[in-house]
């Protein structure tokens, strides 16, 4: 296939060749996170976003290129996680509005939407970063546009642009001198090359099959917790039956994650309300029975985009990341609040806690979970308040929460900036529902600006990084998002990072420790802390958060 124009059936079959590129090396992706941290997530959230997109033009045929265009820009906009997710789907949702009117489209309508596309991302991004993905589209873009004219050929043009945005790629370490410390290029980037080289593919012929290319990346998926973007998704509620199985949520959850992903588990007033994509409806069905009876069945096959409903209920609102109607799986309040609060964490300790300070929807997820705009879009509506508080308590979850903001326009949305669960943590301490919505946000600011942030997990990679040696398996510590200190020993490193963390006005330290830290652990921080530093007080919470073992508040 050598187009000198792209019809909207030829747009849908790269962007899906693009997308399943992507999705079978995300794991690679994921690899180059600059920090030897255990939860590098820009591949996985980049092919997820990617597949919301495709999943919006999957059913479509024979449509003009402005139609498919329209459908893949809401999808990624939706689907969008993660900051590279963002980013990405502005740069596809530029893309697409130059095909506006347009049945066909020329390379050099093409290289127009590509170039709107960088336009659209920068402008996204507050303080945009050379050396990332908005780098390697925009000097690609540059170079593909001194080619193109209506005499192009499209298939020419996609592979200039791909070698300069390979060339780009490998430049932006020279930009960011952290990717060169680390020895990797920016993964955003390389997951962008990625998407170029399997639309490449589509127009030399080279068709990915999606079931035989799921197949083959199942097992890896499995072993790295990947999403994984086709199966059944598989909704149900239950009436719990005292007389059966007592309920535990946190042991549903952990079932059920054996079987599949984008769990979401409600449970209120002897009801439990289910969502899970898997590979086996039937099994988590069976899990489910365990606690009680059936009150609302749902199943669909997104693989082959049919749904089989077992027990009909009405749909009035579009929902979730899967792309289906949820609209009757989520019930809303009445009477609207003055407040909504919303925020981000994973952990039924830190769960429970942000719970007890008033939050209305605590979102599963956080780092390797980044929720997506839809997700938040659904708590806005679902907190059913006249002014809703996103608080996203983590960097890389900020951009989906600012866009979902901007999308809901009947209630007052406004994201406090809060980069990490300390952060989240402390501003909620400031907030006052009696006060006027401007000036309790400028306080939980004000509080964020004071909170210092510390983070304990484990390396995956030897790696150097500002002249801190860390070898594979070591503890590691991050002070407000940068590496502080390594050691052999968990607890070591924890008191390191704490003398790093207090300073001369510190008044309290909050630890929250995580699901494989005993009570005494945190007992034995604690106690450092008194010991060393009197007149600091010490909040100890259980968390149960994964992968980092120590969340710390300093304020």
């Amino acid at each position: 296939m050598s187009p000198m124009e792209i019809d909207g059936n030829t747009l849908k079959l790269i962007i899906k060749n693009g997308s399943i590129k992507l999705k079978n090396n995300s794991q690679q992706i994921n690899d180059l996170n600059v920090f030897p941290v255990p939860d590098g997530d820009t591949g996985s959230n980049m092919q997820s976003t990617m597949m919301s997109g495709v999943q919006a033009i999957e059913t479509m045929e024979d449509e003009p290129v402005e139609t498919v265009g329209k459908a893949l820009s809401r999808g990624l906009l939706m689907g969008a996680r993660g900051n590279s997710g963002v980013i990405l789907s502005q740069l596809f949702s530029g893309f697409a509005k130059a095909f506006q009117s347009l049945v066909t489209a020329n390379a050099e309508q093409f290289v127009k939407g590509l170039k709107q596309g960088v336009k659209q991302a920068y402008g996204a991004v507050i303080n945009p970063v050379e050396g990332t993905i908005l780098t390697v589209a925009r000097e690609a873009v540059e170079k593909a546009e001194t080619q193109a004219d209506a005499n192009t050929d499209v298939l020419d043009l996609l592979k200039v642009y791909r070698d300069e945005a390979k060339a780009a790629l490998e430049r932006t370490p020279d930009l960011l001198p952290v990717l060169k410390e680390s020895g990797v290029v920016d993964s955003g980037g390389a997951g962008y090359v990625l998407i170029i080289e399997g639309m490449i593919a589509a127009l030399e012929g080279e068709i990915f099959d999606i079931e035989k290319e799921r197949r083959k990346s199942k097992k890896a998926q499995q072993q790295t917790g990947e999403p994984t973007e086709y199966g059944y998704c598989t909704e149900f509620i239950i009436q719990l039956d005292d007389n059966k199985k007592s309920f535990n949520k946190e042991k549903l959850i952990k079932q059920l994650s054996k079987l599949g992903d984008s769990i979401v588990v409600v449970a209120e007033n002897g009801i439990v309300k289910v969502h899970v994509h898997t590979e086996k409806p039937g099994d988590a069905l069976n899990i489910g029975q365990n606690y009680g009876e059936f009150a609302n069945l749902k199943i669909e096959n997104m693989t082959m985009q049919h749904t089989e409903t077992l027990l009909h209920s009405p749909q009035t609102e579009e929902g979730h990341e899967c792309g289906h109607d949820h609209g009757h799986f989520e019930a809303q309040d009445a009477t609207p609040k003055k407040y909504g609060l919303i925020t981000v964490a994973n952990g039924a300790g830190l769960k429970a806690t942000f719970e007890e300070m008033g939050v209305h929807r605590v979102i599963d997820g956080g780092q390797t979970m980044n929720p997506s705009t839809e997700d938040f879009i659904s708590a806005i509506e679902d907190v059913h308040a006249d002014n809703v508080l996103i608080i996203p308590n983590n960097s890389n979850v900020m951009l989906s929460a600012q866009h979902a903001a901007k999308a809901v326009e009947d209630q007052n949305v406004i994201v406090v900036p809060a980069k990490t669960i300390p952060e989240g943590y402390a501003s909620l301490t400031m907030f006052d529902a009696n006060q006027d919505v401007e000036d309790t946000v400028e306080e939980m600011k004000e509080l964020i600006d004071h909170v210092r942030s510390g983070e304990i997990t484990y390396a995956v990679r030897d790696t150097t990084i500002n002249g801190l040696e860390v070898e594979k398996g070591d503890y590691i510590g991050l002070l407000d998002g940068d590496l502080h200190t390594s050691r052999s020993s968990r607890l070591d490193t924890a008191k390191a990072l704490v003398d790093d963390l207090i300073v001369e006005d510190t008044e309290i330290v909050t630890i929250m420790y995580g699901a494989d830290v005993s009570r005494e652990e945190a007992d034995a921080l604690g106690d450092y802390i008194a010991e060393n530093y009197r007149d600091v007080e010490v909040d100890i919470i259980k968390g149960e958060q994964e992968i980092y073992a120590y969340l710390l508040a300093a304020e």
